[in-house]
């Protein structure tokens, strides 16, 4: 891990927590309940920094595992019972009417909401959106094994994931691990076909969820590896793969995949070499190799053919912004089917901290930082949602039952669910930083 990268860390979380906390002070002031304290990181013991100004305490704490905001007579994770014995004051959350409460509670993920929508909606002003256009790939595309098994076939040409149009190359590698089905081109019909979930878990255990289909490219051969049928064949750099034994081989996964069918054999390889087509034969190893190195200019190339940039006016950008908020909340929450999937195991692939860190670039690139602050956002809005006892929406679920109902949760009974929360939470958290960590070690990151 690099400075910048921790820098881009800790700056992103620091701006979510505080903004996020803020949606929970300022409704609270508002309606005119005590704010006790208003933390960026916890501060167990001790703090790094505090102030105390106009009622509230104001400072930075040393565990890094987010914020919070103490509202007097709220049941939190301070479990403070001393407090709620107590008779209710006229300034504590308790003695407050219902629907101030659940504005009070909502105001955390509504600012993280507008926030992600804001920074999306800026980005696309300022900068535009690039991305590759499947409908650019006029070959189709290439397929790795583990993505056949999902259901694919090389050459295809995707067209809609989940009956929605699926332009962009960048989400639908992602957005089709969590789709229920695929619509194609292949061999000139449209075919829609369901997403094979064991093809998915073989894409999460190769560790290629951006790589088990991409762009077609011709064979280029790089350089010659010192062993290897190619080292002894009349192989050279610059040399283009077209065809062996005869079979056509305009693309790289034919080579492959021909060659994977002659292993210890001797083939006829026909290249083309500076605008003339050559014959020459070489032996393909036990692992259906030639020994030499692919030339990647070709699929850069190929990739830039179907690059496009969009750019947005600023009327134009602010209901994409929220198009790509939406877009995020909805891929994030159908992360779950994966994630918590049996078959898939992609629980085994959540990271935390440490695992984020490494994601972010080693030199800071503020483009890339608002958009992962933006995802954040819109994820941490999604998770305080979750009406788990501890985080906002358990709050807000307790909230909604006594406007419905017209009673209140007993005390006891949001004493023991807070309680409950808080130890299941500490639990995650104590799980996901020991994978990261184990992963850190192993080097498996």
């Amino acid at each position: 891990m690099t400075i910048a990268q921790l820098f881009q860390f800790f700056l992103s979380i620091s701006i979510l927590v505080v903004l996020h906390e803020l949606g929970h002070f300022l409704p609270a002031k508002w309606f005119k309940t005590r704010v006790e304290k208003f933390y960026l990181f916890f501060d167990p013991w001790f703090s790094l920094f505090k102030i105390k100004f106009r009622g509230t305490e104001y400072g930075i704490g040393w565990l890094p595992l987010g914020g919070y905001v103490k509202i007097a007579g709220m049941v939190d994770e301070s479990m403070d019972k001393e407090q709620l014995s107590k008779p209710a004051e006229p300034w504590e959350f308790r003695s407050k009417p219902a629907w101030q409460r659940l504005i009070i509670m909502l105001g955390g993920v509504t600012v993280n909401f507008f926030l992600a929508w804001v920074i999306y909606s800026s980005l696309s002003f300022f900068y535009g959106e690039k991305f590759h256009d499947n409908t650019k790939f006029e070959n189709g595309i290439s397929v790795s094994q583990e993505g056949k098994k999902m259901g694919l076939r090389t050459g295809d040409k995707i067209l809609k994931i989940d009956g929605k149009s699926a332009e962009r190359f960048e989400t639908s590698v992602v957005n089709m691990l969590f789709a229920d089905e695929v619509t194609v081109l292949r061999e000139g019909k449209e075919v829609t076909f369901p997403i094979n979930e064991h093809g998915v878990a073989d894409v999460l255990k190769a560790n290629e969820a951006k790589a088990y289909f991409s762009q077609r490219f011709p064979t280029l051969i790089d350089s010659i590896t010192p062993t290897g049928g190619a080292r002894a064949s009349n192989l050279l750099k610059g040399d283009q793969i077209v065809a062996i034994d005869g079979v056509p081989t305009p693309f790289f996964d034919q080579v492959t995949e021909i060659l994977t069918t002659k292993k210890d054999k001797e083939v006829t390889i026909s290249v083309l070499r500076n605008a003339q087509t050559i014959e020459t034969t070489a032996k393909v190893d036990k692992d259906g190799k030639l020994g030499f190195s692919t030339d990647l200019k070709p699929l850069i190339n190929a990739l830039e053919q179907t690059s496009v940039t969009k750019s947005y006016g600023f009327l134009e950008a602010i209901p994409r912004g929220f198009e790509r908020t939406i877009d995020v909340l909805v891929m994030q929450i159908k992360q779950f089917k994966i994630v918590f999937n049996t078959t898939t195991q992609g629980y085994k692939k959540v990271s935390g901290p440490i695992g984020i860190i490494k994601q972010m670039p080693e030199t800071i690139n503020w483009e890339f930082f608002w958009s992962f602050t933006a995802m954040f956002s819109v994820w941490l809005a999604f998770l305080n949602l979750i009406p788990i006892p501890g985080l906002d929406g358990g709050h807000v679920v307790f909230t909604l039952w006594e406007i419905i109902t017209g009673k209140p949760v007993p005390q006891k009974v949001l004493e023991n669910a807070q309680m409950i929360g808080v130890l299941f939470l500490l639990g995650l958290m104590v799980l996901i930083f020991g994978n990261d960590i184990f992963k850190w070690i192993t080097g498996k990151f």
